[in-house]
């Protein structure tokens, strides 16, 4: 039962007292496994091109391109915290008075601390830092090099200093090039520039926390004049938040819906699924996705994004034949070779497998039938060979009309209580690295709702801590998982170079991240 304080907090939220009744039946039923029949692998729902077939794709793509409204999507919401997850734990555990920093770090076999300490200078926010730290502490040069360690870390991660690990991490100095600092915001906006700008434009879409907003706004105001000039394009950016009204309520471990000290519900972003919401306002023929931290140096990144080129290309081409196919079932002049064509392309280029008793239905069944499961949004997602990398990947998954189809799987959505879908895990070649790129309109030049595509037995149930107490949090369907359940998938290998995402500090350190 509600209090009436509850029911007007539900309803300014901008959603229904039934909508967080189901929330909560779904935290109470728990989370529902995917039943995976396959790993995907090459030929087995993942695509590969040799060099003269990925150029031919390329070229289609940017012949095709200035026809087309494009835009680039990136989630750049989360903070940097983690980044710096073991700096913290660093000076939490360390005492220079007591020991020296090379003790330390044989003592705890602290790769992480003994590599950073090691390559101080490689970081692009190495002079900056240093620079503060002088500033912060006259006798800096007089210290020992453990203290020297614990003072330059302070700097970078006290709220009285530089604060990076409050800052979005869109906004951190991930290089430098002849000594000056570039976010990995300004590194998306010049990638922009290689594969989704036309007609000298580039339109660009970050999801960003209202409290970072100003920060990004502020960003944008110093780099755009010069990267404009630079680059010869003219970047349309914009933003927007992750909707209140797509938040969760969260249980305790005895079932009760938590609530604040106020007494009020506690309501809790709903992870990247929600981001749909956010995805679905924007009207454009074809959209990039691209995490804000999957980013590399400039020198690198012209062979990096011809694999997004690769990947528009294969949705072009897709799209086209997708197009015509439904053009042709409202022209009402379908043949068995026309129907038997389409079969085909769904079940071998869409990976769409077709209902059995496809052959009993009448004529307008068929049109249908066919009508329903080519208008969909389409996505093609690259997809690289497993090197260790944690994260979920691509597999055949059957769902409870026990249809099977082409999904992305995060790891916590598989019952590895199951020795059958360990088995199915551990054959998989292939991991998502988030590099998608969508076809969100229909062959009329119409819009699809996304929201009509999801499925809502995907969600996810985690584990929390709010105030001390343990809760049941409820996370939307992953944005490239359930909320993209019902699209038609292609999955194409990319490169392991297409993959270089920023987890810790550290990973600055990669070749990817290193200006040569």
């Amino acid at each position: 039962m509600f209090l009436d304080k509850d029911v007007e907090q539900i309803y300014k939220k901008g959603i229904t007292i039934d909508q967080v009744r189901g929330q909560i039946t779904r935290l109470k039923d728990g989370m529902t496994h995917s039943e995976l029949v396959g790993a995907a692998t090459i030929g087995k729902g993942i695509e590969n091109y040799n060099e003269a077939e990925t150029e031919k794709l390329i070229q289609f793509y940017d012949i095709n391109k200035t026809e087309l409204s494009m835009l680039k999507f990136v989630p750049a919401s989360g903070a940097a915290t983690r980044m710096f997850k073991f700096l913290f734990q660093f000076l939490k555990n360390y005492n220079p008075t007591k020991e020296t920093i090379e003790a330390y770090v044989d003592k705890q076999t602290n790769v992480l601390v003994d590599t950073f300490i090691s390559n101080f200078k490689l970081f692009p926010f190495y002079e900056e830092v240093l620079k503060l730290t002088h500033e912060r502490h006259s006798g800096f040069d007089n210290l020992s090099r453990g203290e020297r360690c614990v003072e330059f870390v302070k700097t970078m991660v006290d709220e009285d200093a530089l604060n990076y690990a409050s800052l979005p991490k869109g906004l951190l100095p991930f290089h430098q090039y002849d000594g000056v600092n570039v976010t990995a915001f300004q590194e998306h906006l010049f990638e922009s520039t290689l594969y989704a700008s036309s007609g000298g434009s580039s339109n660009l879409h970050f999801t960003v926390s209202e409290k970072h907003h100003d920060y990004f706004n502020n960003e944008l105001k110093k780099i755009k004049q010069g990267l404009q000039e630079k680059t010869g394009t003219v970047f349309n950016v914009s933003f927007s938040y992750q909707k209140e009204e797509t938040e969760t309520v969260a249980l305790t471990t005895k079932d009760k819906v938590y609530r604040n000290d106020d007494g009020s519900i506690l309501f809790r972003p709903a992870g990247h699924g929600a981001l749909l919401e956010n995805l679905n306002d924007l009207d454009h023929d074809i959209i990039f996705i691209k995490n804000i931290d999957n980013i590399v140096v400039a020198d690198q990144n012209v062979e990096v994004s011809r694999y997004k080129k690769l990947l528009a290309g294969v949705l072009l081409e897709a799209q086209g034949k997708v197009f015509e196919y439904l053009h042709k079932l409202d022209s009402g002049n379908l043949t068995d070779a026309d129907c038997q064509l389409m079969l085909v392309f769904l079940r071998y280029r869409l990976n769409v497998p077709v209902n059995v008793d496809f052959e009993t239905l009448s004529t307008s069944e068929k049109i249908d039938y066919l009508r329903l499961k080519l208008n969909r949004p389409i996505r093609v997602c690259g997809m690289v060979k497993n090197q260790g990398e944690p994260g979920g990947g691509p597999f055949w998954v059957k769902d409870k009309n026990d249809e099977v189809s082409l999904q992305i799987v995060e790891f916590a959505q598989i019952d590895f209580s199951k020795t059958a879908q360990q088995g199915i895990v551990y054959k998989a070649t292939h991991f998502n690295p988030t590099d998608l790129v969508c076809g969100v309109k229909d062959y009329k030049g119409q819009k699809f709702n996304l929201k009509d595509y999801v499925d809502s037995e995907a969600a996810f149930i985690t584990t929390k801590t709010q105030n001390g107490v343990e809760i049941k949090a409820l996370e939307l369907p992953g944005l490239w998982n359930g909320s993209m359940a019902f699209w038609n998938s292609i999955f194409v290998e990319v490169p392991l170079e297409t993959f270089n995402p920023v987890k810790t500090v550290n990973d600055l350190l990669k070749p990817a991240h290193q200006v040569s």
